[in-house]
């Protein structure tokens, strides 16, 4: 009797393994297919890393998923931690703000290895912040750099207020976007947000022209450097016309 209900168990077991199996390999064909692709605006990975233009698509997709709630949270898992051991290839690289409200792997809805990641408050930029690009650039072969303000940022925002007697280093983010805060002073609507906006027009033009190797890669077409606004209200992501407009094209 006991031998027949181990057996039963067994058989019990086995039925529900052979279930799960196939349960999962059936989500797995519905997964890999055209049309849930296109429904979540998936982006190959491997050509994204190759051509920035499809990197653009791919951020944009990531980021569609996001604000609809289909994120899929792609290579978050330990098979992608052993895969990165011997080395990464990120297919964009992100110059962020450090506010704690965009999370850029969450909000671009990407995976370990996916973004080289650079912030600081107001995405000012100094050496390290450029060498970190040019490392990127030359050692890692990522194509594409964002430049990502966002709304209501605090670094911003104290640039338009220009408070007296700023404390420690503080003073140095403000006077970096103070030309921003000029540029869009006369502009109607919100100033910190115009300023914003304007912060991002004019980093991602320094870093265009920035000497000795951005600026070289960047008019012969080998890596795009664009801009972008996260807003924090609705948790899109808008890529600036200006900055998307007349991009060089890579020589033949």
């Amino acid at each position: 009797m006991k031998n027949l209900i181990l057996l039963g168990a067994a058989l019990l077991i086995s039925t529900a393994s052979f279930a799960q199996k196939k349960e999962t390999k059936r989500a797995k064909k519905v997964i890999d297919s055209v049309a849930w692709k296109k429904e979540h605006y998936v982006v190959d990975r491997d050509s994204a890393y190759v051509d920035p233009r499809i990197g653009l698509k791919k951020l944009m997709g990531g980021n569609k998923r996001f604000i609809e709630g289909k994120s899929i949270k792609p290579r978050q898992d330990m098979n992608t931690v052993k895969k990165l051991e011997t080395g990464q290839e990120p297919f964009a690289t992100i110059v962020g703000c450090s506010d704690s409200r965009v999370p850029n792997e969450m909000i671009f809805d990407q995976g370990l290895g996916d973004l080289f990641i650079i912030r600081t408050a107001g995405q000012v930029s100094a050496a390290a912040s450029y060498g970190s690009m040019e490392f990127a650039t030359l050692k890692l072969k990522t194509k594409l750099i964002v430049v990502l303000g966002h709304t209501e940022c605090g670094a911003v925002a104290a640039a338009v207020a220009r408070p007296e007697n700023v404390p420690g280093h503080i003073v140095t983010l403000i006077n970096e976007i103070k030309p921003a805060v000029a540029k869009c002073a006369h502009l109607p609507g919100d100033k910190v947000n115009n300023a914003v906006r304007q912060n991002v027009i004019d980093q991602v033009n320094n870093l265009r022209d920035l000497e000795p190797i951005l600026h070289k890669k960047y008019v012969d077409g080998e890596i795009l450097i664009v801009g972008a606004v996260y807003d924090i209200h609705t948790g899109k992501v808008e890529f600036l016309e200006e900055t998307l407009k007349n991009l060089p094209q890579p020589k033949k």
